[in-house]
């Protein structure tokens, strides 16, 4: 069967990777917490996150797919 779930559970997680860093670039003030003193971008961290995921899956769908069908099944 030609179906991989990688392809759109990476499409789905880069998209929103995206997002979620374009919205913590935007919104710097209503975005930032206090960790431990610190002030840290949560949203962009947690895109940058989601972006890598969605990269990986998609990098494994790339290269799975390349892979020919052996043992006759």
């Amino acid at each position: 069967m030609g179906l991989d779930i990688r392809w759109p559970i990476g499409i789905m997680f880069t998209l929103i990777g995206v997002l979620l860093m374009g919205y913590g670039a935007v919104n710097r003030a209503a975005s930032l917490t206090h960790a431990g003193g610190s002030d840290i971008n949560i949203n962009i961290w947690w895109g940058l996150v989601l972006l890598v995921f969605g990269g990986l899956m998609l990098l494994g769908a790339a290269r799975g797919g390349k892979k020919k069908n052996e043992g006759g099944k």
